[in-house]
């Protein structure tokens, strides 16, 4: 199955991506592709892409990945929505449904769980010369039986 995917090239944190038709199964990093479309460097925000070829092969039934299709979407290749490239955490999607009934969440918490005690305030930061307060207090002597 052939997809249109970026290739990486250039040196260490010096990024450049070729936009290359390959094999699917073939390694991205250094594998032979079929055809180069373009290319995208993400440093200076350059970009070249052969919109004719591109449809071409979309049309033979290769499949861009998800970076690529956004390329493709923003040149206006092809119609549609941009893939979204940053996962959801699953804490906020923990939350999120926990906070739909609004309406019985709050009275529920308050009978079943025990009340938060509030934090103590944050002691006095020691002045910049003064040592801390561990060191000024005398350490503990133990009672040691003498034989």
């Amino acid at each position: 199955m052939l997809t249109i995917r970026l290739q990486r090239k250039g040196k260490k944190n010096q990024p450049f991506f070729k936009i290359v038709v390959t094999e699917e199964k073939r390694s991205s990093t250094g594998g032979r592709f079929v055809e180069e479309l373009g290319f995208y460097n993400p440093v200076t925000k350059e970009k070249s892409l052969k919109k004719e070829r591109a449809k071409y092969w979309l049309s033979v039934g290769a499949k861009p990945s998800d970076t690529v299709y956004n390329m493709l979407v923003q040149d206006s290749v092809i119609e549609g929505k941009k893939i979204p490239k940053h996962k959801k955490s699953k804490k906020k999607q923990e939350e999120k449904p926990a906070e739909a009934p609004a309406t019985e969440a709050p009275k529920e918490k308050q009978g079943s769980e025990p009340a938060k005690e509030q934090e103590p305030a944050p002691e006095e930061k020691p002045e910049a010369g003064a040592p801390p307060k561990e060191a000024i207090e005398e350490p503990k002597k133990e009672d040691t039986p003498s034989t």
